[in-house]
């Protein structure tokens, strides 16, 4: 723990705020693997039995099947359901794309703190080098025609730290982002798929 804070010192503040940055970007990353995966975002198969169902004009047991799940296809299925047996096929639909929309935006929480930090990281990394390169240069301007070179030089490599301990921070949370898009993008294209399918059923077989 003393060599981690002896680095992080030396990097100077801006390393500090990289460092606590690091740590709160693997919790975000962990706490989004989490809810997605308790969210059922990898798995489609039960939607896919309701679906099937429903067209086949088993009304009660998809619901059945559905009921009581807290899926993210599976709350939409069953609200998309209720919809076309309260409603008429157009507000349905609305009511449909409504509950969507607010799954979607369920999805993809917390993905927006991600983006600030991919953003962010390699600015303040940016910055603690800029400050530290104008200390460099302020302790060779008082040291005049006796500056080692050697000191200017680790206070340059000190200060290059916060650079790539920022890139070293944005670059695993972009991958993440790009990622956990995926995942939502994935989801919007199954409502919309199964929402279709949901709607184009027979209708002598509901």
């Amino acid at each position: 723990m003393t060599r981690i804070t002896e680095f992080l010192d030396r990097g100077g503040p801006a390393l500090w705020v990289i460092f606590a940055l690091s740590v709160a970007t693997l919790a975000l990353i962990l706490w989004k693997l989490w809810r997605l995966s308790r969210s059922g975002a990898w798995r489609r198969d039960r939607a896919e039995r309701a679906v099937t169902l429903w067209r086949e004009g088993a009304r009660e047991a998809a619901q059945d099947l559905l009921r009581q799940r807290g899926g993210l296809r599976a709350r939409f299925l069953s609200a998309a359901m209720a919809a076309l047996i309260a409603y008429p096929e157009e507000p349905a639909r609305e009511e449909a794309s409504r509950i969507a929309r607010a799954l979607l935006t369920e999805a993809r929480s917390g993905l927006r703190a991600l983006d600030l930090v991919v953003m962010i990281a390699p600015l303040i990394g940016l910055l603690g080098t800029v400050l530290g390169m104008i200390g460099a240069f302020q302790a060779l301007q008082e040291a005049g025609a006796q500056a080692d070179p050697a000191a200017l030089a680790g206070g340059i490599w000190e200060a290059l730290l916060t650079t790539a301990a920022g890139m070293g921070v944005a670059i695993p949370a972009a991958m993440a982002l790009s990622w956990f898009d995926s995942v939502t993008d994935a989801l919007a294209h199954d409502f919309e798929d199964l929402a279709t399918r949901l709607f184009t059923a027979p209708r002598d077989k509901q």
